[in-house]
């Protein structure tokens, strides 16, 4: 897969800069789907977090209020570096009893009652607050520029590097995996020495890749659990490839694969750029009010509704059922998937790793962007739907900047 960059705003200069200098720096909030009625057995909890993980999030409260982490629901994924504000749904809990927890990095906003679970997916998108730090002297003026065409075009829909693990090669991973290339999948999954730090963890890989198995095992530092449960097999059975990789825990090896389906989507994404905002015959194009897809045959006929931003083109997650488009676009998916040496039946994958696959926007609609000048940088304010991500539209403004 390419590592080129390619912008929808190429033709406009970016701002440079980097983000998440401070946890300050990178704020967001949960678009609620609904609102909680104020009746029920559930108390919807607004929390606001610095700095932790939202499954961290999850067990400091499941801990202080002596529930299951199961029993603990919540719409989105937010990570550790920023200021996240939130909902988690608590079962069998009294408002004031939420209200009174104090939790390091973690404050209770408001906690109202409501009848169900809050399940993964219930919300309608997030609001950013982002500032860029060490950006040129006219940054402003450049970033509304930006803004301005990715609210009239749309924002590319890409997932991005955060995808692809730390040392960016999670999805590789994933594509080993659905060739049934054990051996590099062992390989990509041990790493890159000159991608990690600490002298420990380099030595361990260097060590496996001259074969020196217990070697390594013993370097492993103790945070690399997965690599270290590999190893272990392989030095009881070092050609079983395969084996080994099943001491992978089952929830890791499908975010490996996740990582690949989202790496061919980002690649349909760069070959669609200049079409973004039309579709064409053969597209299987996505109703923004409900999520619906349908084939087009007429495209002139539906050019005004995706000017008016009523519907866009899609793009692949690929998987063993997913409706494939026709004409160009089919090709375009056809011949990315024979590239990678996999095909559709791949993703028909054993032991609960089956990925069916589904399609999704192209481009998504920037939602009320600001852009303004403090005396730490640029902060740029906007809006995203759920399962978009704000660095989308950090790689047009900033252009070559520090992302992570």
């Amino acid at each position: 897969m390419s590592d080129e960059t390619f912008y929808l705003t190429a033709e406009l200069p970016g701002t440079g800069g980097t983000i998440k200098e401070t946890v300050d720096d990178f704020v967001v909030e949960e678009i609620p789907l609904y609102l909680p009625c104020g009746e029920g057995e559930h108390v919807y909890a607004l929390m606001e977090k610095r700095g932790v993980t939202t499954l961290d999030a999850i067990r400091r409260l499941a801990r202080a209020l002596k529930l299951s982490e199961r029993d603990v629901g919540y719409a989105g994924m937010k990570d550790a570096r920023g200021v996240t504000r939130q909902t988690v749904s608590l079962p069998r809990m009294k408002p004031e009893e939420v209200l009174a927890l104090e939790l390091p990095g973690i404050r209770i906003l408001s906690a109202v009652r409501h009848r169900n679970k809050l399940k993964l997916g219930h919300l309608a998108g997030n609001r950013f607050r982002i500032r860029v730090r060490g950006v040129v002297s006219d940054a402003p003026a450049r970033a509304t520029a930006i803004l301005a065409v990715l609210e009239r075009r749309g924002v590319p829909n890409r997932f991005g590097e955060q995808r692809y693990g730390a040392q960016g090669n999670s999805h590789l991973i994933g594509r080993a995996m659905l060739a049934g290339d054990w051996r590099a999948a062992v390989d990509l999954l041990m790493g890159d020495p000159a991608k990690v730090t600490g002298e420990a963890w380099r030595s361990a890989i260097e060590a496996y890749q001259r074969g020196e198995l217990e070697e390594s095992q013993r370097l492993f530092p103790g945070h690399c659990r997965t690599e270290r449960d590999v190893i272990q097999r392989l030095v009881k059975r070092p050609d079983d490839f395969e084996g080994a990789f099943r001491a992978v825990n089952p929830r890791l090896r499908k975010l490996y694969l996740s990582a690949c389906q989202s790496a061919l989507f980002d690649h349909v994404v760069e070959a669609r750029l200049d079409s973004l905002d039309t579709v064409q015959e053969g597209d299987l194009a996505w109703k923004h009010a409900n999520g619906a897809c349908f084939l087009v045959t007429d495209s002139a006929a539906e050019a005004p509704r995706a000017e008016h931003f009523e519907i866009s083109p899609t793009g692949p997650l690929f998987g063993c059922r997913m409706m494939m488009p026709e004409g160009e676009e089919g090709a375009l998916e056809r011949s990315l998937l024979a590239a990678e040496g996999v095909e559709p039946a791949s993703f028909d994958l054993p032991g609960g790793l089956r990925m069916e696959g589904e399609r999704r926007p192209l481009r998504v609609p920037l939602g009320d962007p600001r852009v303004f000048a403090d005396a730490d940088g640029l902060v740029l304010e906007f809006s995203l739907p759920k399962g978009s991500y704000a660095t989308a539209v950090l790689r047009e403004v900033v252009k070559g900047g520090r992302l992570d």
